[in-house]
């Protein structure tokens, strides 16, 4: 019995995380400025020499909007792919 509760508590918990990521997710995608924006300060990083899918650029992705690193790694790679492929 406990072996099931384990597990129910699990799959809430991974639903409630995958909402949580596709919500966030879309707010991006809905507001073009704000991936703009964050194009731009990868960008800038870049030009320093620090990779956008570095530790440094995911704390402070994580840091400005209040998210986990893993996260802040999610939207760096889902902003990336969609607005500012050049960005590495």
């Amino acid at each position: 019995m406990r072996f099931l509760y384990s597990i129910a508590v699990l799959a809430i918990a991974s639903v409630s995380t995958a909402f949580a990521q596709s919500t966030l997710l879309e707010s991006v995608k809905n507001n073009p400025n704000e991936a703009q924006a964050l194009c731009k300060q990868f960008r800038t990083l870049n030009s320093k020499g620090i990779s956008a899918s570095s530790p440094e650029a995911i704390k402070q992705i994580s840091n400005q909007k209040n998210l986990t690193s893993t996260d802040a790694e999610i939207l760096s790679i889902y902003v990336i792919g969609l607005n500012c492929p050049d960005v590495n």
